[in-house]
């Protein structure tokens, strides 16, 4: 029995690699002089095709001379760099992963007195970036021991804590890093950012070693995240590490009855295929069996026919079909354009070497010898059922946005192409749709016209129910005082509207800051990750009131454990009235200096001995946390002055 052959479904490019890959090539396709700051991806192999179109690399700003666009890695940088490039004037495209964008965002939002802990590797590239855009003390860790051997009074003395982890990192490891830090620090917000498409590869990874002889991981030498696949994989089963196919030695697999392949983020598609073909090739040479002469003579005498439903093996793959044996004498193949409606598709992207595909007979060629046949037909006449029957049912389909027409997209599922229109494609109008494109998306089915085989779909129905199942789920659980992290969504004269995960609350401009602000942008900006915690809710109305401001920044609380009766202490005089000057003892409180504590002799109006803006010293007299009043005499030390005096002029006694 031949040995199985299986490709990881996630291996390959990760949105992020692709993202930054395709940015380059467009900057290239238009023609502009490129560099990149770093190589763009962990594989020499690509680096040295960019190389070859003319693509340097440079590792600071300053030494890209020529003012070439420089394209950020996916990996991200600093703030710095940012900041060196705009001061240099040059250009430059962020492919900086979204993913990683959001660690900035964070990074960013911690206060000066704060802390920020990284879970990962400190001296990757993505590490170091995080690390630039945070204006508090960061920490870097890799293992949970780490972080228990931080004293926990240290902890105790920030401000505000924040536990990230670099995207790329191990989840069986962050995990056990996040435990450790809820045990330690009970007030820390910890956020898990390592991407969802790097925790897939991961499990898939675990999953198909568990079941396999022999695991052969593709990447970068220096690649992390290939790195810590290989890693996840050796517990399992005899794991092979490898950058390209010239790096595979039939002696790994001999015996072998299951091997599967995967690969790191920043390993190309192309090196897959060629390592999936030169794998088929060992083990075709291993397991290659020749049929009988009575099998041959059988297989001589197979026909097809036009309209056939028939079972082909794919043989080869060329860039625009690929070959298939259907158990004839004829030789079959599937153009591109019958095996899928996506013009952007490649078949090495859809099909491998040895699949087995259901497909319709199209065309036979007798003379020449030849079969057409379609994949795509064969899928269509299924998938249109199917959408049919989701019409009825109120199923959600899963497909792809493959274009952006007038009017909506096409997304593709099933085989068939279903018309999104503009107002069904989003939840908001304002949304571009050609963010949309060449992405999985959800939708029910709102109507079909069987006879014209067409099909309306909704992405918007299938996101309005996701947003209703998190409302009731929050509503349900929702209690005043319960602590959020949610994202802010748009500011107003009176307050900042924060995204709680599909419920939005209200932070009035009271509750943002203790002391006075004009705006709340002068304390958050929209896209902000901030804690908040339910003052109030109204489930009639559907409404929730958010608390933001800390108890501990309360300036009353700072005057009652800084400040005491009998204190003289330095004061600016803010406003005047008739009775008196009130003064500013600290941001946020004032105190009240009477007209008769202003001096030692009668003052007809303060005006005449203070002006706003002055600064002098007073004595604190009266601390009335109760009533909220302070009461502040200049007069007081004025009278203690000239028992100073007299005290450093006595004579000193005889001895």
């Amino acid at each position: 029995m031949p040995a199985e052959l299986i490709v990881a479904e996630t291996a390959g490019f990760c949105f992020g690699v692709q993202r930054a890959a395709d940015l380059v090539f467009s900057c290239l396709d238009a023609g502009e002089p490129v560099c990149t700051l770093g190589p763009l991806i962990h594989n020499r192999q690509f680096v040295e095709e960019l190389a070859a179109r003319g693509v340097a690399v440079v590792e600071n700003p300053s030494e890209d001379a020529d003012k070439r666009r420089i394209v950020i890695r996916s990996h991200g940088v600093a703030r710095s760099v940012y900041d060196e490039m705009d001061a240099l004037g040059i250009p430059y495209t962020d492919a900086t992963c979204p993913f990683v964008r959001k660690i900035h965002r964070i990074a960013a939002s911690v206060p000066e007195d704060g802390m920020l802990v990284v879970v990962g590797d400190e001296t990757h590239p993505e590490v170091q970036g995080i690390v630039g855009h945070c204006r508090g003390e960061v920490r870097v860790v890799s293992s949970p021991e780490e972080i228990s051997a931080i004293p926990n009074e240290y902890f105790a003395r920030k401000s505000s804590l924040f536990f990230v982890c670099q995207t790329t990192f191990q989840k069986n490891v962050w995990e056990k890093c996040a435990g450790i830090a809820k045990k330690v620090c009970t007030n820390a917000k910890i956020f898990d950012t390592i991407c969802n498409a790097t925790s897939l590869r991961q499990q898939e990874a675990a999953r198909l070693a568990e079941k396999s002889d022999v695991m052969i991981v593709i990447g970068g030498s220096h690649s992390s995240n290939t790195a810590k696949l290989a890693a996840i994989c050796r517990p399992f089963c005899r794991t092979v590490q490898i950058e390209t196919a010239s790096q595979l030695d039939p002696a790994d697999f001999v015996g072998a009855r299951s091997i599967a392949i995967t690969a790191g983020a920043s390993t190309p598609a192309r090196i897959i295929k060629e390592v999936h073909e030169t794998m088929s090739e060992i083990l075709e040479n291993q397991n290659q069996e020749e049929l009988s002469f009575e099998e041959m003579l059988n297989q001589s005498f197979k026909s097809t026919y036009n309209g056939e439903k028939v079972t082909g093996v794919v043989t080869s793959i060329a860039p625009n079909e690929i070959a298939v044996d259907i158990g004839t004498k004829h030789a079959g193949y599937v153009p591109l354009s019958e095996l899928t409606d996506d013009p952007t598709a490649k078949p090495e992207d859809i099909v491998h070497k040895g699949d087995e595909l259901e497909l319709l007979v199209v065309r036979v060629n007798d003379v020449e010898g030849t079969v057409m046949l379609s994949k795509k037909r064969l899928d269509a006449q299924a998938g249109f059922e199917k959408v049919m029957g989701a019409a009825e049912t109120e199923e959600v389909l899963d497909g792809v946005v493959t274009e952006v027409i007038k009017g909506g997209v096409l997304a593709l599922t099933n085989g068939v192409k279903v018309f999104i229109p503009a107002s069904q494609a989003t939840m908001s109008r304002s949304e571009p749709l050609e963010g949309l494109l060449r992405k999985q998306v959800q939708f029910k089915i709102l109507e079909v016209n069987r006879q014209r085989r067409r099909a309306v779909g909704s992405i918007r129905a299938v996101l309005r129910d996701q947003r209703k199942e998190l409302e009731e789920k929050f509503w349900a659980e929702v209690e005043i005082g319960k602590h959020y992290t949610g994202t802010v969504k748009s500011l107003t004269d009176y307050g900042a509207f924060v995204d709680l995960g599909g419920v939005d609350g209200m932070v009035h401009i009271s509750e943002l800051s203790w002391g006075k602000i004009k705006h709340p942008s002068q304390v958050v900006k929209v896209g902000d990750v901030i804690d908040v915690y339910v003052k109030d809710i109204d489930p009639e109305k559907k409404k929730i009131s958010l608390g933001y401001k800390k108890d501990e920044d309360n300036p009353w609380t700072i005057l009652q454990n800084n400040y005491s009766v009998g204190q003289v202490v330095p004061v600016k005089v803010v406003s005047l009235t008739a009775f008196g000057a009130f003064a500013e003892l600290i941001p946020g409180i004032d105190g009240l200096i009477h007209i008769s504590q202003i001096s030692r002799e009668r003052v007809g109006k303060p005006s005449d001995v203070l002006s706003v803006g002055q600064q002098v010293d007073v004595k604190i007299t009266e601390l009335d946390f109760e009533r909220r009043r302070i009461s502040l005499s200049i007069k007081a030390l004025l009278e203690e002055q000239p028992e100073a005096e007299a005290e450093a002029e006595a004579p000193e006694a005889a001895e």
